[in-house]
């Protein structure tokens, strides 16, 4: 597996599925990436807004792996960073098994702290039709696997750009599982 950093940066001021790819964001302490639909401290997600519009922020920065964009690749979509929705591509990290609370220190200044796991939604087939099925699996038990990234909120803001490295800081002991967020 090749050394854990980024690949791609994205953000969108507008709720749309697909967030154009930029040269860098600007994490905000508390707050989430400057100029993201998804930035504040409150729920911005409009779903869970309309149940709880003051409920706490945990999705202010999503995480999706390149290597699932590899893995969609080979059952016949072909999708580019961004268009899920994630603000931070990756590589070279088993995002989805990351217990919860764990800190992703990227570049010299940022990090996020791991909150849950992303819930895809029938939007994704607006990307390409069976896209959501696509992104959903089962272990051996037949327990359902969400593979369409994590969340995280920013715990130390400054500068992500494609290229930073990323340093993992498990925490402490039992680990809480991924639930969705």
């Amino acid at each position: 597996m090749s050394k854990p950093s980024v690949i791609a940066v994205c953000k969108s001021g507008s709720h749309s599925m697909a967030k154009p790819n930029v040269g860098s964001i600007e994490l905000i302490k508390g707050i989430g990436i400057k100029g993201d639909v998804h930035s504040g401290t409150e729920v911005k997600h409009r779903y869970l807004a309309r149940k709880d519009p003051h409920k706490e922020n945990l999705r202010q920065v999503h995480l999706i792996h390149t290597e699932l964009y590899k893995e969609l690749g080979e059952k016949g979509f072909h999708i580019s960073h961004g268009e899920m929705g994630e603000n931070i591509t990756t590589q070279g990290i088993d995002l989805l098994n990351l217990p919860r609370n764990t800190i992703l220190r990227i570049g010299d200044d940022c990090k996020l702290k791991v909150t849950g796991l992303r819930n895809p939604c029938n939007q994704l087939n607006g990307i390409q039709q069976g896209l959501m099925q696509a992104v959903l699996g089962a272990d051996k038990k037949g327990n359902l696997i969400r593979k369409a990234g994590i969340m995280s909120v920013v715990v130390n803001g400054g500068i992500i750009k494609p290229g930073d490295r990323i340093n993992i800081d498990l925490p402490n002991q039992p680990f809480e599982p991924l639930e969705p967020v």
